[in-house]
């Protein structure tokens, strides 16, 4: 099967089983959104969930956290992977934004970058939800599901999502995330795939090839 044909019949799937999709992570405005993101580093989005609230009813905004004290912001982090980085990554985020950006999450993918603690894939998440940017960011979900699927065979973050926007249509890619990044969280698992419970079988490289073994 051709890569283009993989990439047309999972998209099909994926539209007509996953209609609607969004992040896991809990948010009421982009400044929640890219603090749960930064937070989401090598930690479950429940976790995150978990934990947010009690940093949003202290530091609302990014004016409130830049103001923050580092052992104080620390204390509601805790429980987060890489608690100490995350929270200076956290208040130098917010400083950066009241000095650089008034206050606001800009949109602009570069910028983000610039932002602490925020790399690409932060980035992109950021700029597809918020601002419906034609990005897809990567993770270690997306990375799997792509590989395995056969969708790209990139080495790096950045060469899979190079290749999976060349073959996603534009007005597709915010949502397409989120389906990768669903279906291997809950399907396409590291560790057991549930590869016959799994409606992608037709278009699945690992699949096919997992098929001919046990032959």
């Amino acid at each position: 099967m051709t890569k283009k044909k993989r990439y047309e019949l999972a998209i099909e799937w994926f539209e007509t089983n996953m209609p609607e999709v969004r992040s896991e992570l809990a948010y009421n405005s982009p400044f929640e959104l890219i603090v749960a993101v930064i937070l989401s580093a090598q930690c479950t989005d429940k976790r995150v969930n978990m934990t947010t609230p009690r940093i949003f009813m202290h530091y609302p905004d990014a004016a409130s956290m830049a103001a923050a004290k580092e052992e104080e912001l620390f204390e509601l982090v805790k429980s987060i992977s890489y608690p100490n980085a995350k929270t200076r990554h956290l208040i130098g985020m917010a400083q950066m934004l009241i000095d650089r950006f008034d206050g606001k999450v800009p949109s602009d993918i570069d910028d983000l970058m610039s932002l602490p603690g925020v790399g690409r894939k932060t980035a992109n998440v950021v700029a597809s939800i918020v601002y419906d940017k034609p990005v897809i960011a990567v993770d270690t979900h997306v990375f799997r599901v792509s590989h395995r699927m056969g969708l790209s065979d990139g080495k790096t973050p950045e060469a899979v999502s190079f290749e999976l926007e060349k073959n996603i249509p534009v007005e597709k890619r915010a949502t397409a995330h989120h389906w990768l990044i669903l279906h291997g969280r809950y399907v396409c698992t590291a560790r057991n795939p549930k590869c016959s419970d799994c409606g992608l079988q037709q278009c699945c490289r690992y699949y096919s090839l997992s098929s001919r073994t046990e032959l």
